[in-house]
């Protein structure tokens, strides 16, 4: 059936899971390339990377509180280790009603 990864949630809207990722992904780079921007130079590139993450979030589930202190925590140094845009896309998207699956009836 494929790989079933509970935090991406099946029968979720394909925005939703879509935003999951999204979120994982720019948080998994975050902290891989720690070495990369902690140097100071590359720091720029580091705070265009949440700002498209925030903008690609919010198109994809829309506007959220829990955006805001996210978008606060990946400014400040040291505090982009903590999966900031993955919990927030969770929060922000935990009450989402899943999509009912389709009965598939047996061919006889």
């Amino acid at each position: 059936m494929g790989l079933q990864l509970p935090f991406i949630g099946t029968g979720l809207p394909p925005r939703v899971r879509i935003a999951r990722i999204v979120a994982i992904v720019a948080d998994l780079v975050q902290i891989a390339a720690l070495p990369v921007f902690a140097g100071g130079w590359l720091s720029p590139i580091n705070d265009g990377l949440d700002i498209v993450v925030g903008l690609v979030l919010i198109w994809l589930v829309g506007w959220h509180l829990a955006f805001l202190p996210t978008f606060v925590a990946e400014i400040v140094p040291g505090l982009d280790l903590i999966p900031t845009w993955t919990a927030a896309v969770w929060f922000a998207t935990r009450g989402t009603k899943r999509i009912p699956e389709a009965e598939v009836q047996p061919e006889s």
